[in-house]
């Protein structure tokens, strides 16, 4: 048996695991793997930042034989942790504590008999299957604890249905609950001029405040690219992602390791406790390098984004987006074993309105194309970087906007749920002037438009109109609103994500209100109801 045990530190026991599993493939031979974590203090942690779950999704690639908790706290203090894991593990759970802390001298206190007692109630919990001592215990400790266990029967390991599960200091399930998951994009050089700037300058200080203001703004993933010519870009990539583990209000997040260059992937992969996601691999260099990769990218414990590309090229047209996907589906699930609900594909967002015929149809062939392979193949999920679906619209901020938002609605209704995103500046479908919207339905539908012309021609017609005017940051500064009674005052507030005025508001509506708890039920609750129903018909993107 391989006992990887006392972590603190979960990236360390990640590395470990690593190794086993090379020594496994070179010896020709499998051990049962035990892992068991340590919570540090009161703070239900690892001394690293992790919760119990996010330290299970961080290792559970593993398959271990074992997943416990060992050492710190005594066993009372070790309860609630404890029952944690034993309901989100689906494997064996096993604990086994110190004899309470060490007092002055460095001795433990407890004796057999109130070890043996604590630990009882985790059997009769059902919360264990395999128990022992740590630190201060002795002989006669493991004994009373053996007996004192005896008469239970072993924890039932639970049936956990296979979802995404990621992992930053905190879990990250990707649930039915959740219908479009923001992954940041502005932490990607290729795709934020700010973003470039401050790390080719090297002020990566200020390089952390993009990631934490994308975490703030609502990313549930950030994606960090450092594919820049003018600087090393791994050196860049490990940098940054060990600057984010220190920085608890971006690290509770998962990462998604972005580059086209596989050494980049593969060095930031050894930076990351948690559990990230890999963005992206393809069959673009043939199968043999696609496996090579993948089952490295499972080895680092990583869930994968795979881009729908193959050795004749990109994938542009539906057939051609499944017929890929469908065929890097069999290639992960039946020769890696790669589980299928930790695939993402990323079957192309392409430019469309461009003015050449040949693109109309791309948002089309993405749509439906999600739809096709989420249909056909089980478990799995649909991403795509959205801003390249408006690049010919670059400068326009509204018409882009309002372009990502029409897509997005339609795409998720076909199984798109993850996208790409500037998480800040995501607009509301249902607020989208009129004229603008149908003239995006038109050109992401690829359909005629009611007044005649192409669907393009009437777009350019359109964004024309917008030119010049700032995006949902201009929404936010047009204090027209400021004029409406306070009750939809308070409710345009919830649905924009001012928070400018929020204090004032609902003060004003305390002073007017019989009590405080109407203010609640009241204006805060109907604001609360619009946006429930626009995030659940896909109008509107929350974390």
């Amino acid at each position: 048996i391989i006992l990887i045990e006392t972590i603190f530190d979960t990236l360390n026991a990640k590395a470990a695991i690593f190794a086993a599993e090379e020594i496994f493939i070179e010896k020709g031979v499998r051990l049962p793997v035990m892992i068991s974590g340590t919570i540090t203090d009161l703070s239900g942690r690892t001394l690293s930042g992790q919760t119990p779950t996010a330290f299970w999704h961080s290792v559970r690639h593993a398959n271990p034989f074992t997943i416990g908790l060992n050492c710190a706290l005594g066993a009372n203090a070790m309860r609630a942790h404890l029952a944690e894991l034993s309901g989100v593990a689906n494997t064996f759970t096993c604990a086994y504590p110190n004899a309470g802390l060490p007092n002055e001298f460095g001795r433990y206190d407890e004796s057999p008999e109130f070890m043996a007692a604590q630990i009882e109630d985790f059997a009769r919990e059902g919360l264990v299957n395999v128990v022992g001592g740590c630190c201060g215990s002795t002989p006669e400790h493991i004994r009373a604890i053996a007996e004192a266990v005896r008469k239970y029967p072993p924890r039932a390991i639970p049936d956990i249905t296979p979802k995404m599960r990621l992992s930053g200091l905190e879990p990250f399930t990707l649930t039915e609950e959740i219908p479009f998951v923001n992954v940041g994009e502005r932490t990607n050089v290729t795709g934020s001029a700010k973003f470039r700037k401050l790390i080719t300058a090297g002020d990566y200080v200020a390089a952390l405040d993009v990631a934490r203001d994308q975490v703030a703004n609502g990313a549930q993933i950030i994606d960090i690219n450092m594919d820049e010519g003018l600087i090393d870009s791994k050196k860049a990539m490990v940098e940054y992602l060990n600057l984010i583990a220190a920085e608890p209000d971006i690290a509770r997040v998962p990462v998604m390791v972005d580059s086209s260059k596989w050494e980049i992937i593969e060095a930031g992969l050894k930076c990351v406790q948690g559990k990230p996601l890999v963005n992206s691999i393809s069959m673009k260099e043939g199968e043999e390098a696609f496996l090579h990769h993948a089952r490295l990218v499972r080895a680092y414990g990583a869930a994968v984004v795979v881009m729908a590309f193959d050795e004749d090229g990109q994938a542009d047209t539906k057939a051609r987006k499944v017929e890929i996907c469908t065929r890097a589906y069999k290639l992960l699930t039946e020769q890696a074993g790669f589980p299928p609900e930790d695939i993402v594909f990323d079957p192309n967002v392409f430019a469309i309105a461009t003015g050449i015929e040949e693109h109309d149809n791309y948002g089309v062939d993405f749509i439906e194309a999600a739809g096709e392979i989420t249909a056909t193949l089980p478990h799995v999920h649909i991403s795509g970087g959205v801003s390249n679906l408006s690049f010919s619209f670059r400068g326009n901020e509204p018409v882009r906007e309002a372009m990502h938002a029409v897509f997005l609605y339609h795409a998720i209704q076909r199984g798109m749920d993850m996208g790409i995103v500037n998480a800040g500046q995501l607009a509301v479908y249902d607020t989208i002037e009129p004229a603008l919207r149908e003239a995006c339905e038109d050109v992401v539908l690829n359909r005629m438009p009611r007044a005649g012309g192409t669907a393009t021609e009437r777009m350019l017609e359109i964004a024309e109109r917008f030119k010049g005017t700032a995006g949902q940051e201009a929404k936010e500064r047009d204090l027209a609103w400021r004029d409406l009674p306070v009750e939809q005052r308070i409710s345009h507030a919830l649905v924009n994500g001012i928070t400018e005025f929020i204090d004032a508001d609902t003060e004003e509506a305390r002073l007017a209100a019989e009590r405080p708890l109407h203010v609640i039920e009241g204006p805060l609750m109907a604001g609360m109801n619009v946006v429930g129903d626009l995030f659940g018909a896909g109008k509107m993107f929350l974390p």
